[in-house]
């Protein structure tokens, strides 16, 4: 398995702190436990560069980010693995679909480009609030309402958010790397 460059662990450094910063930006409050933010756009913009690897390990390093600066709520340790952890580096799985974006913008078929970061936008807000889900109902439920059920609770919940941070992130990307494709070219190696 190839290791990461110093310029690529650069990168994974930086964007994951900008994740991490954005994060901290007031977001769009649509109850106490739904908010949308535009934080993930620097992992996909990475994960769309690098790879998928770089993706999960600048996400990765986001939750461990979150965790330590005090910005995360733990209710356990595993509680904090999923939701830090695992969840945050699931957004960068987005660089799966790096050949297919890198491609099409090679090709100067812009518009398919712009298609396959959506889809793969799609992608990482599914994947990282799918193991929110898990969580949600495993070690959330209590917050639910009364004759609410906890698995519907945190699928409506989680739902909500992945639905807002998905359609915030993939309008700011498709305006970013639609005036400035040269984001996803890599300068060195």
């Amino acid at each position: 398995m190839k290791k990461l460059s110093l310029v690529a662990l650069m990168e994974v450094s930086i964007l994951g702190a900008l994740a991490f910063v954005f994060d901290l930006i007031p977001s769009i409050r649509i109850s106490p436990s739904i908010s949308i933010s535009f934080a993930m756009v620097p992992i996909f913009i990475l994960a769309f560069r690098r790879g998928a690897r770089a993706g999960i390990t600048a996400g990765f390093l986001w939750g461990l980010l979150q965790i330590f600066l005090g910005d995360a709520y733990i209710l356990t340790p595993v509680q904090a693995f999923i939701e830090y952890f695992i969840a945050f580096a699931s957004v960068g799985v987005a660089g799966l679909f790096r050949p297919l974006i890198k491609k099409s913008f090679q090709e100067n078929r812009k518009t398919s480009g712009l298609v396959w970061v959506v889809v793969a936008t799609l992608v990482g807000s599914l994947v990282r609030y799918f193991w929110h889900f898990v969580a949600g109902f495993i070690f959330w439920g209590e917050y639910a309402p009364e004759d609410m059920n906890v698995v519907l609770y945190s699928f409506i919940t989680n739902g909500i958010t992945m639905v807002g941070a998905f359609v915030f992130c993939s309008i700011l990307l498709v305006l970013l790397l639609g005036t400035a494709p040269r984001l996803l070219k890599r300068q060195y190696a």
